[in-house]
């Protein structure tokens, strides 16, 4: 494992109370105030919501060059090693390359991660946005030669709803890194998410644990053979959710409602099946009281 690389302001968060758990991942760039406003709506459902800032994020465009996707892991394990302790029951969810992240924990962690949820899953970035001559990357082999590459992250910014859009867009030019991540993700980083993905595909065989996965048809970033691809090589259950009004950022964009209640409605079944072999009642499940999200707590990055 990776020496974890501290970076700027600490964005994490954990709220919410409850013996089941839910730990959630941002994307890459990204920090947690992309995931805050669907942890808020996870918490009053009766969770306790852990969301930790990865390593080499929220600070400068050095500070993520130089991290590496074995920081990234160990910042994500760390977290769930703290919500374990007050926590009978942890599902974990991921946007984007939180979402590789989560199925890589899945499987290094199998009996301390109960079941997954993918939102927007990222193996490959081949969205409608990404320009074609993108592929040539893939190329890049070395982090030294990658880091000379920059990827500014270029409307929509994974965002439909243009209000919202134009949020995120001024936040992201704002100067504060903490807000809506980095206008621009060094080539090291995505040469990083690249290996996370290699490194996480010859695991998936290994997540017997039930999934849901959450992609938007429209998805300007990764397109929908990310989840045909998951759904023919994990070995437990998975339930697939299709958007059809977003775009990347589905946490924060005009369809986040359906996103929330299907991810509460997922994760309390599979609790209730998880608890019914030691005849527990399903009184002791706490029942989804989804309240809408407020378009205020909307602030994401790509």
């Amino acid at each position: 494992m990776g020496v974890v690389v501290s970076a700027g302001q600490d964005t994490s968060f954990k709220i919410g109370h409850g013996r089941a758990g839910f730990l959630l991942l941002h994307g890459l760039a990204g920090t947690p105030v992309e995931m805050r406003a669907y942890g808020e709506t996870l918490a009053r459902a009766g969770y306790t919501v852990s969301c930790p800032q990865l390593a080499g994020h929220c600070g400068t465009f050095d500070d993520l060059k130089r991290s590496t996707w074995q920081d990234w892991a160990a910042s994500a394990s760390a977290a769930l090693t703290d919500l374990r302790k007050s926590c009978d029951f942890v599902v974990v969810g991921g946007l984007s390359t939180g979402g590789v992240l989560s199925l890589w924990l899945a499987a290094e962690r199998p009996k301390e991660v109960d079941g997954v949820v993918l939102l927007a899953p990222t193996l490959w970035i081949n969205g409608w946005v990404i320009p074609w001559y993108a592929r040539f990357f893939d190329l890049v082999l070395q982090k030294w030669f990658a880091n000379l590459i920059d990827f500014p992250d270029v409307p929509p910014h994974g965002i439909k709803n243009p209000e919202i859009r134009e949020r995120v867009h001024n936040a992201m030019n704002s100067g504060d890194s903490t807000l809506a991540g980095l206008p621009v993700t060094p080539g090291g980083a995505i040469l990083e998410h690249r290996w996370l993905v290699k490194a996480t595909c010859r695991r998936l065989g290994e997540v017997h644990q039930p999934v849901l996965v959450i992609h938007s048809r429209e998805d300007d970033l990764a397109d929908l053979d990310n989840v045909t691809y998951l759904m023919r090589r994990l070995s437990g259950i998975v339930d697939t959710v299709v958007l059809n009004d977003c775009y990347h950022i589905i946490t924060s964009d005009q369809q986040r409602h359906i996103v929330s209640e299907r991810s509460i409605e997922f994760v309390n079944r599979i609790r209730r099946e998880a608890l019914a072999p030691r005849g527990l009642q399903e009184a002791d499940v706490a029942s989804a009281q989804v309240t809408p999200l407020k378009p205020a707590s909307d602030m994401t990055a790509a």
